[in-house]
Formats: structure tokens, sequence, C-alpha cells
């Protein structure tokens, strides 16, 4: 299993979120998370991704277990094993769209001439090989998308979580997105854990599982 989660239980003050999630995630795997509005959705989606802490539980991805690492060895181990997509794509609107997929390539202070290399034939296979050197503003939302996309890649992660990625695009792009997600599992393997609540998207995916009630059901 490329995640395993144990016992999830997450509470802000007396508002219980999270009653004991389990699940676990085998590589090459798209699963989609449903369900309504406040469900937790997305606060297990960050507990998964190791931006937020479990109030109990543990989160093991590659067989670390999470909770053994300290805040400095959790940066590193989440930039060189984990990839994340939003729904918006946070890229940094003075670099271009190859010095943003860069960006999680150099932070792991890796060979500049093969980050670049690594970047542009990303950029390539998602058919953005002439819009490398253009900055954010100078793309459309599913272009942008799929630069966010690539930044996910770059350091090839075992994992890649997708908040609502399809949520500020038009249902074209999201069409295309939905078709790159799958693509990108057939030809590289990748795993996805996808937040969402598109039903297309989520009928895509290899397994779709509803949060209700603080549990995946």
């Amino acid at each position: 299993m490329v995640l395993t989660a144990k016992n999830i239980h997450k509470a802000y003050g007396p508002l219980e979120i999270l009653k004991g999630v389990n699940l676990e995630i085998p590589n090459g795997q798209i699963l989609s998370i449903v369900g309504k509005s406040g469900a937790g959705k997305s606060t297990l989606l960050h507990i998964l991704g190791t931006l937020d802490w479990a109030d109990q539980g543990e989160i093991i991805i590659s067989d670390t277990s999470i909770k053994s690492l300290g805040s400095n060895q959790l940066a590193a181990f989440r930039n060189l094993h984990i990839g994340f997509v939003f729904q918006f794509h946070h890229l940094l609107p003075e670099f271009t769209a190859l010095e943003n997929v860069c960006i999680p390539g150099y932070i792991q202070r890796k060979d500049d001439q093969e980050v670049k290399a690594r970047a542009k034939e990303l950029l390539e296979y998602l058919g953005l090989k002439d819009r490398t050197e253009h900055k954010p503003t100078q793309l459309s939302g599913g272009e942008q998308q799929r630069v966010a996309v690539a930044r996910a890649l770059i350091n090839q992660p075992d994992i890649i979580f997708a908040d609502e990625p399809t949520g500020n695009l038009d249902s074209t792009a999201s069409r295309d997105l939905h078709q790159l997600i799958r693509q990108l599992r057939d030809d590289y393997g990748q795993t996805f854990v996808i937040v969402t609540h598109n039903q297309e998207l989520a009928e895509l995916s290899d397994r779709c599982l509803e949060m209700k009630d603080g549990l995946l059901i």
C-alpha cells in the first residue's frame, strides 16, 4: 500500500469532523472522495497529505509513519514523496511556467539542468511545449492547472492529492484534466486521491468513497 490511514480523528473545539477514518490506497489507484460540503473531505485530504495533524490515529506513506518525523524531516518527506493540485493553481505570478514547475526540484537541491530537463519533459507531455516561457497570466485556466500538475509530478511523488482540481475550470478543461489524470495513471502508475464535487470525475476513478458523518462509506 502506498498509503494507510488508521483510526483518524480530528475535531475543532466541540465539533468532531473525523470520527475514526480507516483507509488503504494501493499503488496506481485513482481514488475519489465525495460528499456534501462540510462533511470533512478537505480536512481528511490535508491530514492524509501531511498538511495538518490528526488528533488521533496514524498515517503511513511509503512505509514511513508520519508521526515519527520531525518538522524538518516531514517537510523534506512531503516535498519528495507527495504532490498537490488544488482548485486554485497557486502558481507564482512572477515566474514562467517552466520556473514554477522547477521549484519543488530546486527545494530538493537537485541539479539545475536535471530539474529543467525533467520540467520541460513534463510540460511537453502535458501539451504545453510552446508555453514554457509564458507566465501564469498569459495562460488559460486549463493550462495553468496543467502547469500545477507538472509541478506536482516534478519529484516523481508516490502519491498526488487533488482538492477540487476542476472546481475553477470550464467543462472542456475539466474533461481534459479528467483524461489527463487517467493517462498519468496508465503511463506512470501514478496514484491519485481526489476530493471532488464533480460527478464525472468521480465516476472515472478506480474507486469512489463517500464521506458522511465523519467516516468514509
